[in-house]
């Protein structure tokens, strides 16, 4: 009985979807308020103590934290990177109030391969974002403010951060942000619909399903900061179902009010593949792609990625 409590207990902490939201509703509001109310520079002020917070109370998330940084930074990490990379995290979820306000006036931020973006607008059958815990998605709204024809979901597990989603809603009700539900039967189904009314759909790629939660995806065991690790090619198996194009994006935090916004090609699985091993190769192929450029984001902008669970299984072994 002992035993299986523990097996239990150890692949529940490798499945990040059963995880429970660290947020507190009534911390998000009262933040809100203070973004909103003081303006941004006392929120920021705001952003230590919770830091502080954060770092002191959630072990588990400090543990990761810190496994990741000596990986990504080549040497031991300290508390001084964990609280940095904590502050960065803090910093984008603040920033995500004034981006769905609407407010860019705030923000210094550069577009990179925005024409790829263009390119697949004009197609009009609709396209894959694959992106990650890295910077900021919401930075994408600064493209869509001279793009009316762009309109996006996040195709995602909503559960995990229900509460964030709910208090941001809150501030922009006319921009609550559209979200297709993963685990759902009638998921595939609305991804299609979205995506032939010529919306983009935006999935964050670097957390691998936990087993048994497709029947379609499976994992690729690929090396990412000198070890290799498991990567779901869901989104990319996704989109060879349904012949769409994938594109990488990411919101970058440069720090203080600076984003930079970054868009590139990953694949187009809009033409039939050949046969079926020559789809397998194409989506392969994707993944590993996705992995390379990951990684080198990671190594450029070490403290972006948020990624606060156990990616590696270390507490699982």
């Amino acid at each position: 009985m002992s035993t299986d409590v523990h097996a239990t207990e150890r692949a529940a902490g490798t499945d990040w979807t059963r995880e429970p939201e660290r947020s507190n509703a009534v911390a998000l509001r009262v933040m809100t308020w203070i973004a909103l109310r003081c303006g941004r520079r006392v929120a920021r002020w705001v952003l230590h103590p919770i830091t502080l917070y954060f770092l002191l109370f959630a072990a588990g998330p400090r543990r990761q934290s810190r496994r990741y940084l000596g990986r990504v930074l080549g040497r031991p990490a300290r508390l001084a990177d964990a609280y940095r990379q904590v502050h960065s995290f803090a910093a984008t979820i603040l920033d995500r109030v004034y981006f769905l306000s609407g407010r860019m006036d705030l923000f210094d931020v550069s577009v990179h391969g925005e024409s790829l973006v263009d390119a697949t607008l004009a197609e009009g059958r609709g396209a894959f974002l694959v992106g990650a815990h890295l910077g900021s998605f919401e930075a994408l709204h600064v493209v869509g403010r001279t793009r009316p024809a762009l309109r996006i979901a996040m195709v995602m597990y909503p559960d995990n951060a229900r509460l964030i989603n709910d208090a941001l809603a809150a501030v922009a009700p006319d921009h609550r942000p559209e979200i297709i539900a993963l685990g759902r039967a009638e998921s595939m189904l609305a991804i299609r619909d979205w995506l032939d009314a010529g919306g983009l759909a935006g999935i964050l790629a670097d957390r691998s399903l936990p087993d048994g939660s497709s029947a379609r995806a499976s994992s690729m065991s690929l090396p990412f900061l000198g070890q290799a690790m498991d990567f779901s090619d869901g989104p990319f198996r996704l989109a060879a179902l349904l012949r769409r194009r994938v594109v990488f994006m990411a919101g970058l935090y440069l720090g203080g009010n600076r984003y930079e916004v970054r868009f590139a090609p990953l694949a187009d699985f809009s033409e039939r593949a050949a046969d079926p091993a020559e789809r397998e190769r194409l989506i392969r192929a994707a993944v590993q792609a996705y992995v390379e450029r990951l990684e080198a984001l990671c190594r450029e902008h070490p403290y972006n990625w948020f990624n606060f669970h156990d990616f590696w299984r270390e507490d699982a072994r």
